[in-house]
């Protein structure tokens, strides 16, 4: 060791017991360490025993070694944790040696083991009432993690920037329990915006005494988002793309260009929408709001199934329908009279898998089906497209492909806080049940108080986390009847439920006047969220008429998937989600997809079909999709069969076709064919 010491940057000391850890360090060198026992002499204390830490244990040496690596230091610095009796001890026992010494602040954990690691005010950490150094709390925190699942590298790289801002250990692993404290679970706040728009007056306004007195009762002057539509050629029939977040407004736009057009004798309005609940709810907010100027039906997946025509008016003035309802209805044959104008909500159901495809098909037949009317009758003129959505990565884009002006509003009517904390899946309706409570007792300046949905992935968890809930709350989703449904919304709109929980599948258009959102998965049955998905969603917390702020809260479970097809996390997912950049709506098509439009298009259109395809905003492989049209005999030349035509009534594809003929011919029980499908959709 008498060679190692020629120069020591740093001699630190530190109480362990009724001895003294030693540790001597040259930069960032450790030289040694070793354990020092003070003797009593009479001239005071002394170095006794001194015993350094080899490989293979411990080797004893002269004290007087302590005492030539001591006067070598150019520093000796004691822990404060050394109590101070034990400082005093070793501040006597170096000034025999005319050696100072200084008290210093040092890591709790690094100081038992022998290290000396300063710290200070900025850079301490608590723990268990002690402080210790940044590198320590971060060994620490990864242990806990390790403990509890593990994490990815997102949401450690969160943990570990909020532990080095907090500077409390304690509290950081708190919200791998749950820990909802508001300073540490916000991730974000997303804040108001407002873009300058000189607002339209009502009164100025180009449109149909009707429609002009409904509104002149209900406001004076349009939202910004309105306005803009307005300037932008709304009312002279120019098709549009409407971008803006939810609770803009831009509903309202669809509606009075509508209106307009039928009481101006340009057509009726239709009003489509991805989900039967949406359209239920829109339906209803027709006749209420419209009824006395125009006659509303509905149209949805149930009514096309019964096909009884008590649930669906095709003479009416306004219909209301879900994509799927209206394009049963093109594919069918039926008429639907002379349409003026075509809202389509949620157009970004284009990028979607499984729907995109039969969304983007229906846009087609529907403007195939109005030029052929306009063709026969000169009187009619075609249809005015409106297309809504609050979230779209790719607005330019998708305005030119749809061939409409893009009319692009960023606002933000409030400030929306995000906030992320861990929790296993046992323990979510626990804290659930907190963030609830917590935000139902208080009351805007509006003078509402705070209602909360929860998202969650499916109808059972739904009803599982419902009742769960100390507060009145109901679950809501696709399997309850309208009924039921609109119960549930007349009872939150009349603030009797704190709460809702529902599947995500419902977020697209469900109209809760909620200050919170919460989700509780991740997961939209067993696909993980979209950022456009998630955008919708956390759109809802939060209404300018009703709230201050919104405040959406993330429940993450570290290390949680909730099927095996599923790639990644949901503490990953959160990350990507809150980071993430909106996607492009992009319509794709692969071979199952390509025929079953194709067909659709055959059925409509006949031998304009390659027509119809080209039109679409995705890629069609007409050709091919036609050789396999003809291949499965769904058409003969360029007109269905009669299999093909039940393939199409019916939105089936060649694989499910095929094995509800092969169950027919083998004489199969009903409810096995059923099943055959179902089990093939899931390999």
């Amino acid at each position: 060791m008498s060679e190692q010491v020629q120069r020591v940057d740093t001699l630190f000391l530190h109480e362990v017991g009724d001895e003294y850890l030693v540790a001597a360090r040259r930069g960032d060198q450790r030289l040694f360490r070793a354990k020092l026992e003070l003797t009593e002499r009479d001239a005071g204390p002394r170095p006794g025993r001194f015993r350094v830490r080899t490989g293979g244990g411990e080797e004893p040496r002269s004290p007087d070694q302590f005492v030539d690596v001591a006067r070598r230091a150019d520093r000796i610095r004691i822990s404060e944790q050394t109590s101070r009796a034990g400082r005093e001890e070793l501040t006597e026992m170096l000034d025999a040696y005319q050696q100072d010494a200084k008290a210093v602040r040092t890591c709790r954990y690094c100081a038992g083991q022998g290290r000396y690691s300063p710290i200070t005010s900025e850079t301490a950490i608590e723990a268990d009432g002690e402080y210790i150094c940044q590198d320590c709390a971060i060994r620490e925190l990864e242990r806990e993690l390790s403990f509890n699942g593990g994490m990815t590298g997102a949401a450690q790289d969160r943990l570990e920037e909020l532990l080095l801002e907090e500077q409390d250990l304690d509290r950081i692993t708190g919200l791998l329990q749950g820990n909802l404290d508001p300073d540490l679970t916000k991730f974000d706040e997303v804040s108001a915006t407002t873009d300058e728009v000189d607002p339209v007056p009502v009164a100025d306004l180009d449109l149909h005494p009707g429609v002009k007195d409904l509104l002149l009762d209900r406001f004076e002057e349009l939202l910004p988002v309105q306005s803009l539509s307005v300037e932008n050629g709304l009312l002279d029939g120019e098709d549009q793309l409407v971008v803006s977040a939810t609770a803009t407004g831009k509903t309202l736009v669809g509606e009075m260009a509508g209106l307009h057009r039928l009481l101006s004798g340009k057509g009726k309005l239709l009003f489509l929408v991805p989900l039967v609940a949406l359209a239920n709810q829109k339906y209803g907010d027709f006749r209420e709001e419209y009824g006395g100027l125009a006659e509303v039906t509905l149209r949805v997946g149930s009514s096309r199934i019964r096909d009884d025509g008590n649930a669906f008016d095709p003479s009416a003035d306004v219909i209301v329908g879900t994509y799927e309802g209206i394009d049963h209805a093109l594919r069918t044959g039926k008429d639907l009279g002379d349409v003026g104008t075509v809202v389509i909500d949620e157009v970004h159901t284009l990028k979607e898998d499984e729907r995109g495809h039969r969304l983007d098909g229906l846009v087609s037949r529907l403007k195939h089906y109005c030029e052929r009317r306009s063709e026969r009758r000169e009187d009619y003129h075609g249809a005015q497209w409106v297309y809504l959505s609050a979230t779209v990565g790719n607005p330019g884009e998708l305005a030119r492909g749809l061939d409409a002006n893009l009319v692009e509003f960023e606002e933000r009517p409030i400030p929306i806080e995000r906030h992320v904390t861990f929790a296993e899946s046992a323990e979510k309706p626990d804290i659930e049940n907190k963030l609830v409570r917590r935000e139902f007792d208080r009351e805007s300046s509006k003078g509402y108080k705070g209602q909360t949905i929860v998202f969650t992935n499916s109808r059972r968890r739904c009803h599982e986390i419902s009742r769960k809930l100390d507060y009145p709350s109901a679950a809501y989703h696709a399997g309850l009847d309208q009924g039921e449904r609109q119960s549930v919304e007349r009872r939150f709109g009349n603030q009797d439920l704190a709460a809702v929980v529902t599947t995500a599948a419902l977020a697209a258009g469900v109209d809760f006047p909620a200050s919170q959102v919460v989700f509780d998965r991740l997961a939209m049955g067993i696909e993980w969220l979209s950022v456009q998905e998630f955008e919708q969603m956390l759109g809802r917390a939060g209404r300018p008429d009703y709230h201050d702020r919104g405040k959406v809260y993330m429940l993450v479970e570290p290390d949680a998937a909730y099927h095996a097809s599923m790639e990644g996390t949901e503490e990953e997912v959160a990350f990507k989600l809150l980071k993430g950049e909106m996607e492009d709506v992009v319509t794709h098509y692969d071979e199952t997809a390509a025929v079953e439009e194709t067909l659709a298009n055959v059925a409509v259109g006949g031998r304009a079909a390659k027509r119809l395809n080209d039109r679409m905003l995705g890629e069609v492989p007409t050709k091919h999709a036609l050789g396999k049209l003809l291949e499965y005999e769904f058409i003969d030349g360029l007109e269905p069969t009669d299999l093909g035509r039940a393939v199409t009534r019916h939105f089936l594809d060649p694989a499910e076709a095929f094995t509800i003929l092969d169950g027919v011919r083998k004489g199969t029980d009903p409810y096995g064919v059923v099943a055959d499908i179902e089990l093939r959709d899931e390999e």
